[in-house]
């Protein structure tokens, strides 16, 4: 069911958290405050689920990557008829390209570009990019259906790319990851927890300017 109570107009989303193993249903109001709230209930998540997803991947590349050799076979005929210029014309591409070695040679780049703001995709990858991160990094718990959670996003984006790698910013998807907003204690979104050492040393709940996320950094960063 999709949420319409929760607007831009709010500047947070309440999200109260409940198991459910057979069903899972959202139920949104909101209140003359202008805050959203949204009763949750949620199936228990499948630690198998991504194992099986992968295997499916690694079956159907085996069966749908065709053979190269057999798109590669050559006709008999026609190898027999353009021998003699395919010859002639390897024989010269191979002496210009030792008379002239830097032709045809394009610099191969190995480094990687680090990206300052990634999506957790389980809990193992949250505990090995953000928990075990040697870099500070600012984790955004978020929800589709948060208007706020839109609005802060590429606000807190921008002020994390202005770091230049000094800090990192973690998504989480409470819809996607709900083990981690509940082992986190996220009750309402959007919620931004700043992790330095494993640790969790900061937090806020709630729509931040520039300047207040500015200085949430740099209080992150330190000296």
């Amino acid at each position: 069911m999709t949420a319409t109570a929760c607007t831009s107009r709010s500047r947070v989303c309440y999200s109260p958290f409940s198991y459910s193993p057979r069903h899972h249903s959202h139920a949104h109001s909101s209140n003359t405050s202008g805050v959203c709230v949204t009763h949750l209930a949620l199936p228990r998540p499948d630690p198998l689920a991504a194992g099986r997803k992968m295997a499916q991947r690694l079956f159907l590349k085996r069966v749908l990557v065709p053979s190269v050799k057999s798109l590669i076979a050559p006709t008999p005929s026609f190898s027999t008829l353009l021998s003699n210029g395919i010859r002639s014309h390897g024989l010269k591409a191979l002496t210009s390209s030792r008379l002239h070695p830097h032709i045809n040679m394009r610099p191969i780049s190995t480094s990687k570009t680090r990206k300052v703001t990634f999506n957790v995709q389980d809990a193992d990858d949250f505990q090995e990019r953000v928990v075990g991160s040697e870099t500070p990094v600012v984790v955004d718990f978020h929800a589709q259906w948060c208007g706020p959670c839109k609005i802060l996003a590429p606000r807190l984006e921008k002020v994390v790319a202005k770091q230049q790698g000094k800090v990192l910013m973690a998504k989480v998807d409470i819809d996607d990851h709900t083990d981690l907003a509940l082992e986190f204690e996220v009750s309402a979104v959007p919620t931004v927890l700043a992790i330095k050492n494993g640790d969790v040393v900061d937090k806020f709940v709630g729509l931040k300017d520039e300047d207040q996320l500015e200085a949430f950094l740099k209080k992150l960063i330190g000296p």
